[in-house]
């Protein structure tokens, strides 16, 4: 953050020439005097540099399907993915200040290479079949609307035994692991570029098959330090669990968040995921928190106002919300959105913050996908 320093006016304690040759002497130094930047470093409110924004699935697909043809996956790239960028961010590749959002794309019968790293990852997946990821030996099979985790310091690699092609969304803590100056890589040493592939696929999925998958709501106070144990997590359970508990409310939202099944907490120690179904014909109410969201239309056409514009969205798009910045949602038929939050981090920090806003948002404007 680049914050710039204006001299102060002169005081009892100095005329204004001796004022500004303090501010000189101490520029020269490396010293800010604090009195100059107060208001600029702890402001009333989050002050994010992201913006609200939405990247189209009728933008991404038809990019993506040219890098497939263009774009080999091979060890220097390692994956073909096009991250999301946040208007707001200076050119930096991230969704939000500390989430990285992408689409990920993989071709028939390819594989992208094994490595691993300090940022945690998960996987939604939006299209195709016949892909594993390898999460440290255990292969997950990926079907649409499946959740997988890869996380930090986990080896990784995706497999395609098909010659269909496969899309899924990308969600990193990369951003937050680089502001702590965390960021480790490696390459897989093993002889070849991926890990061997083995004889059972799903070992995490029968290890874990016990416990509770996901909470209603969000977890609002457990946490650990740990990552889910369990590597992936099956639409059809996902979407049973909205069903039940749809079923048992009238409201206009359910949501669910995924956990551990053996304590309860994210499946992240840095990312909660979570889905949120939105009925038909309704509009949840607005509300605000500290901390950052991806979101990913899977099923289903709505819009939601965030911070007073309108985002009209369908299957695969992808948007932000981030921090502060009120929101709620309207479906047109039913809709299931997944969600990427650094939640996690906020309540370990006991800095979290949530606030339901009394009415609806004046909407101020549209906006209209690039």
């Amino acid at each position: 953050m680049t914050i710039e320093t204006q001299p102060g006016p002169a005081t009892e304690f100095g005329d204004e020439a001796e004022l500004d040759a303090l501010y000189r002497d101490l520029a020269a130094v490396d010293l800010r005097p604090l009195w100059t930047i107060t208001e600029q470093l702890l402001t009333p409110s989050p002050k994010p540099a992201a913006v609200p924004w939405l990247w189209s699935a009728a933008t991404m697909k038809p990019l993506a399907r040219r890098a497939i043809s263009l774009v080999p996956v091979e060890r220097g790239g390692e994956r073909r993915v096009l991250s999301l960028q946040n208007p707001g961010l200076g050119g930096r590749p991230y969704a939000v200040g500390t989430l990285w959002g992408a689409i990920q794309c993989l071709g028939p019968r390819e594989v992208a290479p094994a490595h691993r790293h300090t940022p945690g990852a998960i996987r939604f997946v939006l299209e195709g079949e016949g892909v594993w990821t390898t999460v440290d030996g255990d292969a997950c099979d990926m079907r649409p609307g499946d959740l997988v985790l890869t996380p930090s310091m986990n080896w990784h690699d995706h497999t395609s035994a098909v010659d269909g092609e496969m899309f899924w969304f990308d969600g990193l803590d990369l951003p937050m692991v680089e502001a702590l100056d965390g960021v480790f890589f490696e390459e897989y040493p093993g002889p070849g570029e991926a890990q061997p592939e083995p004889v059972e696929h799903n070992v995490s999925e029968r290890t874990h098959a016990g416990g509770t998958r996901y909470v209603a709501g969000s977890v609002t106070d457990t946490l650990s330090p740990r990552h889910s144990q369990l590597m992936n997590y099956r639409w059809a359970d996902t979407s049973a669990e909205l069903d039940r508990l749809a079923a048992a409310t009238d409201d206009p939202l359910i949501r669910v968040e995924y956990v551990d099944p053996e304590t309860g907490a994210s499946v992240l120690p840095t990312m909660a995921c979570a889905v949120h179904r939105v009925r038909a014909g309704r509009r949840s109410a607005p509300v605000r928190r500290a901390g950052n969201a991806i979101y990913v239309a899977y099923q289903g056409s709505g819009s939601s106002v965030i911070g007073g514009e309108r985002f009209d969205w369908g299957p695969g798009d992808m948007f932000v919300v981030p921090s502060w910045v009120p929101v709620e949602h309207a479906a047109h038929e039913q809709a299931d959105l997944f969600v990427v939050s650094d939640e996690p981090v906020f309540r370990a920090l006991g800095i979290a913050r949530t606030e339901t806003l009394p009415e609806a948002q004046q909407v101020t404007g549209t906006f209209t996908p690039r």
